[in-house]
């Protein structure tokens, strides 16, 4: 058996105060997922997840506040035959649902909060954010 081609990734963990987690929707795509993205040459993975949170969420992420949570690997959403490999990084600080520095930019079309409260997940997470969230509870 031939073991999938891995995308190396960065996904961020951001929460609001309720502890609800953002997803996104990537434009031309169906499944939500945390922010994050690809690296560019050169970049470490905390790096990624800076630039990415600037690019797609016009969001300035402070380093300090970002702790690795770990890599997870699981099929890619949007890419077939590809899985993904990300490492995770969870931002300490909440944030603000109505804040004015958080909109969606770049290739993302939608941001859905996605409560952590023990209701069923919806059907259009990601496959990789359905693999993270149990350790997030």
């Amino acid at each position: 058996m031939v073991d999938s081609a891995v995308i190396r990734v960065s996904a961020v963990v951001l929460r609001d105060t309720t502890g609800a987690v953002l997803t996104v929707r990537k434009r031309g795509t169906a499944r939500f997922m945390f922010p994050g993205g690809k690296p560019e040459p050169g970049e470490s993975a905390l790096q990624t997840a800076i630039r990415e949170c600037r690019e797609e969420l016009k969001l300035e992420l402070d380093p300090s506040q970002l702790q690795p949570r770990g890599d997870y690997r699981a099929v890619a959403a949007n890419e077939d035959g590809f899985d993904v490999e990300a490492a995770v990084f969870v931002c300490s600080a909440p944030l603000a649902r109505d804040s004015d520095t958080l909109s969606p930019a770049a290739e993302i079309a939608e941001l859905r909060w996605q409560p952590l409260d023990g209701s069923a997940l919806p059907s259009d997470l990601a496959p990789l954010t359905k693999c993270v969230l149990p350790d997030l509870i």
